[in-house]
């Protein structure tokens, strides 16, 4: 089955071996075979912030890639939680067992190394565009101590990104949310070189129209929004992460303002 009934451009593909552990913060995702032979990370959805750390990947990161960044090809990934019973470690057998159906992965890049802003430039053009989607996103996990940037093939890539629209996780109103400053990117790895950002608002809020915006979040997998209870049905799940992407783009001089204001202070 489809998982989604709308038209995808994420491919699908099924796990057929579980290599080895990624033990990276508590969220354990793992370098997986999968049946067109290749290696992806694979986030899962029984790790701890569920599905929502999945949906904030997926929207992130095609949001990235509809910005030009360098993004890994990202699937839905279908897990048998049959597989836990050849894994040896009682933690990933629990996270396998809780992980059965849809999950999400990246495509592995292999030998790729890991940014440090001591060994690796990058222009002030770059650093501007990282910074601004970071704050758009509301992404806290782009520090000095977890750059979550790749070196591969001489180029920068952006991975990891379910950290990023935490509003999901909060009792707050989204509303709220959107229109707050992100006082997050004080923390971020490449602010001190973030030096045209009112040059990038211009450029990616031209790019981000409300189709653009809504066809990245209708990519969202049905069974992903019904995981927990809500009043709220699946459209209208769909419809506060459109608006609130819309509203945050809208306002998006506040986190701008945000962003030099914390620049001034480095």
């Amino acid at each position: 089955m489809a998982p989604n009934d709308r038209e995808s451009p994420i491919r699908t593909v099924h796990v057929t071996r579980y290599v080895t552990p990624l033990r990276e913060g508590g969220s354990l995702p793992a370098i997986v075979d999968a049946d067109d032979d290749f290696l992806y990370v694979l986030k899962f959805r029984g790790a701890g912030q569920g599905v929502k750390a999945l949906i904030a990947e997926l929207i992130a990161g095609e949001l990235a890639r509809a910005l030009g960044f360098r993004i890994p090809e990202i699937v839905f990934a279908i897990l048998d939680p049959a597989m836990a019973r050849t894994e040896p470690d009682e933690e990933i057998q629990d996270l396998l067992r809780a992980s059965g159906g849809l999950n999400l992965g990246l495509h592995f890049l292999s030998r790729a190394t890991t940014f440090d802003p001591v060994l690796n430039t990058v222009s002030a053009r770059l650093a501007s565009q990282i910074v601004w989607f970071d704050c758009f996103i509301t992404n806290v996990d782009r520090t000095a101590r977890n750059t979550n940037m790749l070196i591969w093939h001489r180029e920068l890539w952006l991975i990891d990104h379910g950290a990023a629209l935490y509003f999901h996780h909060s009792g707050q109103p989204w509303e709220e949310q959107a229109k707050k400053p992100f006082a997050a990117v004080k923390d971020h790895v490449l602010l001190p070189w973030a030096t045209e950002l009112n040059a990038v608002d211009a450029e990616f809020r031209q790019i981000l129209t409300p189709e653009r915006i809504q066809a990245i979040v209708d990519l969202v997998p049905a069974e992903w929004l019904t995981s927990e209870p809500s009043a709220d049905s699946v459209e209208d799940q769909r419809q506060i992460y459109v608006r609130f992407l819309e509203t945050r783009l809208a306002h998006s001089e506040v986190f701008v303002n945000e962003a030099q204001h914390a620049q001034s202070l480095v």
